[in-house]
């Protein structure tokens, strides 16, 4: 299996190592020259041999290229990046989920070979797998093989649920994954298992996190700051210490994405995140989001005007960024607001929002007596 990733990014070209961080920028000329030395069976071109060497301790020289770098093909498309809900089912039932249903549907195995194939001719290096809960899918392991041999990094979006289990940790310690995120929903039974709706789940989630440390598998935490734990946030931030590379806080339950008002029940009273103040995004543009049948969107909260990747292949991908731009205009509910420069929500969850008729103060600085100052 490849040790390390050639890949074209947009007018760029990039060499990654699965499960490392660090990457390196090299100019066309070298990216050809790895293609080449691939197909005519040379050895690894000394250049990159010292690079590996200083930046991920891999011992390449004096080995074939071939099977050991793994060069992707050039692609008229720019993206970079893409979620894919392999399956909406999961294993919780959490309070504060955006999904509006959670159905185990979703592509046969070799319609989702098809799809990740398309998803690397369309230029897609960072690639996420999602859901519902992406482990419990029956095709998760094959498909996460797939994607790794087509040379994609991959993130895994997971509840924590089957980290423990051995065939999940054997393919995440002989295919290193980019990195395993984990929800972790409060730090103790009582608050986790009540926010998921699921009895053992924080049984199930500390199994997992502590399997995945002794692995050496990385973790990332996010602490899903809800009613049920706010009293808690200290220690989640005691076990995401102990058992995760970095972790993250996230605080702002949002809608269904269709505009339901359910998951907001969930959110924490006085506990809004206004920390990042939106400044647009490249959704629909360089990254983009597939739903389980093959849908593609501008990411998991902008669901309009979905193209089916399935029926017009990779084509269909050319309609994205006017989609996506339709749908990133201030309109409705945000007209003409004279916050709008100092917003902190994107137009597709701002709307969601409004359909939802959710309170102010649960998404927008006029409801919490901001100012534009």
């Amino acid at each position: 299996m490849h040790q390390v990733i050639a890949s074209p990014q947009g007018d760029k070209f990039v060499i990654a190592c699965p499960g490392a961080r660090k990457g390196m920028q090299i100019p066309r000329a070298m990216h050809q020259e790895l293609s080449g030395a691939v197909s005519d069976g040379h050895k690894v071109p000394g250049w990159l041999a010292e690079a590996a060497r200083q930046a991920w301790g891999l011992e390449l020289s004096g080995r074939p290229a071939k099977g050991n770098v793994l060069v992707r093909p050039l692609t008229p498309l720019n993206y970079s990046r893409a979620t894919w809900e392999i399956n909406k089912g999961c294993n919780f039932n959490c309070e504060h989920c955006y999904l509006a249903e959670r159905k185990f549907e979703g592509l046969p195995r070799e319609e989702k070979d098809r799809l990740l194939l398309m998803l690397r001719d369309a230029g897609v290096l960072w690639m996420q797998f999602t859901g519902g809960e992406p482990t419990i899918d029956r095709d998760f392991v094959h498909s996460y093989r797939y994607a790794y041999g087509l040379g994609m990094l991959i993130e895994i979006l997971t509840n924590g649920s089957r980290l423990h289990r051995p065939d999940v940790i054997e393919l995440f310690s002989s295919m290193r994954p980019h990195k395993v995120t984990v929800s972790l929903y409060g730090a103790t039974a009582e608050s986790f298992d009540s926010l998921t709706r699921k009895p053992g789940a924080y049984k199930l989630l500390m199994k997992g996190l502590k399997a995945a440390k002794e692995s050496g598998i990385p973790l990332e935490l996010v602490l899903i700051i809800t009613k049920h734990n706010s009293h808690e946030i200290a220690a989640m931030r005691e076990i995401a210490e102990e058992y995760a590379q970095a972790y993250t806080e996230y605080s702002n339950i949002s809608p269904t994405y269709n505009g339901t008002a359910e998951p907001l029940a969930a959110q924490a009273p006085g506990l809004l995140d206004k920390s990042t103040i939106f400044q647009g995004c490249p959704a629909g543009h360089t990254f983009f989001h597939v739903d389980p049948h093959g849908f593609a969107t501008m990411c998991k909260i902008g669901r309009e005007n979905p193209i089916s990747l399935m029926a017009e292949g990779l084509d269909g991908l050319l309609r994205l960024p006017a989609i996506a731009d339709a749908q990133m205009l201030r309109s409705g509910g945000c007209s003409g607001c004279e916050l709008s420069a100092s917003c902190r929500v994107c137009r597709p969850l701002a709307k969601a929002y409004q359909e939802a008729k959710a309170p102010l103060n649960t998404y927008c600085q006029h409801g919490n007596g901001d100012d534009a100052a």
